[in-house]
């Protein structure tokens, strides 16, 4: 039991994280949903049509209760949707390339990518927008174009590296360049905080990469040596996805609140 001289002054920091916690799973209830339907699936003996075709089907209703409860708007719409397409377009190169696979046979599948694939990159738009949203995000010295220039050199990169040079390193200097000074400015429980941009990436690549994990052990994808049995996913993974957020942040960035914040420190 902590005692009550200690426990009063770190009562509010608690309350703070428990709100900040609970916020970013409100945040993540796309992907939730889609991973547990995902779980499920795999379950389900002897289904009437293909579970990618399936799932295809589940992504779309997802999105479309989404969209009518209000809980994202049109423009995050937009912004998931070109999320699924950049991801496809991913998809279909790496998936040529034999850097994973989707082993299951389905109707909706071209090139040996499901359709469904793309909802996986769309489950990220969609938890970056809601987060947006539900900690009323604000950006402070942010550089647009900047930022935008060195994340399609990132995802072209990721494309290129089979290739040519790996440039990864050097994209990750220059992606901390141009987003040296800029901060993500967000509200938990009416305080204002904030922290560097380029923190945040680091951060939402780490679960990204354990949501992979857990996206593989349930049979979302596989990679080549998952073929035999489910294997944790390499932690390289985790600094590829924290460049590879920065696509996915440029995007939602759009059109959203840049400056004025009010130069003050957080509590």
């Amino acid at each position: 039991m902590i005692p009550a001289s200690i426990a009063g002054p770190l009562a509010a920091p608690v309350r703070q994280l428990l709100a900040f916690a609970w916020t970013q799973t409100r945040a993540c209830a796309f992907a939730f949903a889609l991973l547990s339907g995902v779980a499920v699936s795999a379950l389900l003996p002897e289904l009437p049509v293909a579970r990618y075709d399936l799932l295809v089907v589940y992504g779309v209703l997802l999105t479309l209760l989404f969209w009518a409860r209000g809980w994202e708007s049109g423009r995050d719409i937009a912004v998931i949707a070109a999320c699924h397409v950049i991801g496809l377009a991913f998809e279909l190169v790496k998936v040529a390339l034999g850097s994973w696979s989707y082993p299951e046979p389905a109707v909706l599948k071209f090139a040996g990518v499901p359709l469904y694939g793309g909802f996986l990159y769309a489950a990220v738009g969609s938890y970056v927008c809601r987060a947006w949203h539900l900690f009323d995000v604000g950006l402070v010295r942010y550089r647009p174009r900047a930022t935008a220039v060195v994340a399609a050199a990132i995802y072209v990169n990721f494309f290129s590296h089979h290739w040519l040079p790996d440039a990864r390193w050097v994209l990750a200097g220059l992606l901390v360049a141009v987003t040296l000074g800029t901060s993500v400015c967000f509200t938990v429980r009416g305080v204002r905080r904030r922290m560097p941009l380029a923190l945040s990436f680091v951060l939402i690549g780490f679960f990204l990469w354990v949501a992979e994990n857990l996206a593989t052990l349930v049979g979302a994808w596989r990679y080549p040596y998952q073929q035999h049995g489910w294997e944790p996913v390499g932690v390289e993974k985790f600094g590829a996805w924290a460049l590879l957020i920065s696509v996915t942040f440029v995007l939602a960035a759009v059109g959203r609140r840049t400056d004025p914040e009010p130069e003050r420190a957080a509590p």
